[in-house]
């Protein structure tokens, strides 16, 4: 999967249970896998040589690579990723939804709503995007800070690119990984998901670089450990994706018995996660849904656009999508996890 800024399951992956910070390598167990052949600590040496150039310090180049090895699990579970699916048709969204909005998840959310309430509607005025959306993101993607992967970034970044299948990305993320390190974050602090995301927001470290911010006033945006840093960080990339203040993700809709809702396809191709967006309907206005008897179940204004969403057939439950349902796709480009989040907010509040 891909999202505008690769954030935390920009690349369609889980976290993993956390492993040792340097767990050994086999002997010679990923030497011969590299693209290109090159050796590892060469290739390491010239990530090392860019880092200095692009103005890394040089304790933090050390600290980074030192006894740095290729990690083989990195490189299985990247070889192990499923490629784009070609047939049609999809799970259905009710189990997932069932499993992933569940009690544990909005009794966490509340309390975390709850005990930070002051500090996410501070977030809420500077940013615009609301508590409840932030706080499901936190849930969604490290179960409100406490699962967010136990890999050594450095390692894992390092082995992704001297691997070379997707080298380009990974160096460019190794880079930014050092710099974000440069801040004064130590190695043992910047663990995460095997492929790079990390933090709170399990953001990628050029994400970080683009969008963390302070979000208590200390000077500095520590997203590893601190929730006022989180909670802003996330409200920034909403915002920075588009997110628009005062309107709701989308709503409930009642659609009338036999209606067509593959009349009403878009049929535009979206050229990033076609497979997304080739299930929503096209963009008509409340007014105009309206008209053909699909109506929301909370208010909208009239003019709205939105799109209609029914992902498991005639009869099941409906959704008329705003705009800001797509900014959630921008962090995860699932209509499974932007469904989820969207519930669980509601839920949060509720």
């Amino acid at each position: 999967m891909i999202t505008r800024f690769l954030a935390p399951a920009a690349l369609g992956l889980a976290l993993l249970p956390a492993v040792a910070l340097v767990a050994p390598a086999t002997p010679g167990a990923a030497q011969e896998e590299a693209a290109d052949g090159i050796d590892f600590d060469a290739y390491v040496a010239q990530l090392a040589a860019r880092a200095r150039a692009e103005g890394v310090s040089e304790p933090t180049v050390r600290r980074m690579t030192s006894g740095l090895s290729p990690d083989p699990r990195v490189i299985r579970l990247d070889r192990g990723q499923p490629g784009s699916p070609t047939r049609r048709g999809y799970p259905a969204l009710a189990p997932y939804i069932a499993k992933h909005v569940n009690p544990v998840r909005i009794d966490g959310g509340r309390a975390v709503y709850r005990q930070n309430q002051a500090t996410l509607r501070r977030i809420e005025q500077d940013f615009g995007v609301p508590p409840e959306i932030i706080v499901a993101i936190f849930g969604h993607e490290t179960s409100y800070g406490r699962i967010t992967g136990g890999f050594d970034l450095s390692r894992s970044l390092a082995t992704l690119a001297w691997e070379g299948r997707r080298r380009e990305l990974f160096a460019d993320e190794f880079i930014a990984l050092l710099k974000v390190a440069d801040r004064g974050f130590t190695r043992e602090e910047m663990t995460g998901s095997w492929a790079g995301a990390m933090g709170f927001p399990q953001f990628l470290p050029s994400v970080y670089q683009r969008l963390a911010v302070d979000g208590d006033g200390d000077g500095r945006a520590n997203i590893f450990g601190n929730r006022a840093d989180t909670f802003a960080s996330i409200a920034n990339y909403f915002r920075d994706a588009g997110w628009r203040t005062g309107q709701p993700w989308g709503v409930r809709a009642s659609v009338p018995a036999g209606f067509d809702v593959d009349a009403y396809r878009s049929e535009l191709e979206a050229p990033v996660c076609p497979r997304v967006h080739e299930r929503h309907s096209r963009w008509l206005t409340v007014a105009e849904w309206r008209e053909l008897g699909v109506v929301a179940q909370r208010p909208l204004p009239d003019d709205t656009l939105v799109s209609l969403f029914q992902p498991d057939g005639p009869g099941t439950p409906a959704w008329l999508l705003t705009g800001n349902y797509r900014v959630i796709l921008e962090y995860n480009c699932s209509n499974y996890y932007a469904m989820s989040v969207g519930l669980l907010a509601d839920e949060i509040v509720n």
